[in-house]
């Protein structure tokens, strides 16, 4: 979790690989219109996230059910959010934290996304930072985050 620009899906993507996880893309949960929205430069608000995030706890609780683990890169901003996102015990939240700076910088050099930087300002005011998730510095390499986060949670890598 963490806001757009922080590394969710290269780190996500990653650890999946190297855990041999499904991955998950929230930004594929996105009904057209959000991303309608977020291409004018528009924040969503929590009306705009239901759908969202209907379909990403759906989709995590029918992997949970059938026993099969994933990786999940999502925002997640809000303690409102996480706790809808949280379908079973083993749901667990890696937050990825970076500076305003840091992001900005990523974000403008990020290419053929359809998420705004305009947005990121609004997204460090939504941010609730987490009391319940493991907290990585997002100025490592992704590969040494991914061996952070396997260790920290004791994620046995096959």
């Amino acid at each position: 979790m963490g806001v757009s620009g922080s590394g969710k899906t290269t780190v996500g993507r990653l650890l999946a690989d190297e855990l041999s996880w499904e991955f998950l893309e929230a930004d594929e949960f996105h009904p057209p219109a959000n991303i309608a929205k977020m291409r004018r430069g528009e924040p969503l608000d929590d009306a705009d996230r239901d759908p969202w995030l209907t379909a990403m706890a759906k989709a995590l609780d029918e992997r949970a059910r059938a026993g099969r683990n994933a990786v999940l890169a999502c925002s997640a901003l809000k303690h409102a959010y996480r706790r809808r996102l949280r379908v079973a015990p083993e749901v667990r939240f890696v937050y990825l934290k970076g500076t305003f700076e840091e992001i900005e910088e990523r974000l403008g050099d990020r290419r053929g996304h359809f998420f705004s930087p305009d947005l990121l300002e609004s997204q460090f005011e939504a941010l609730e930072e987490p009391r319940d998730a493991l907290i990585v510095d997002i100025s490592k390499p992704p590969a040494t985050i991914v061996g952070e986060i396997t260790r920290e949670l004791g994620i046995d890598r096959h």
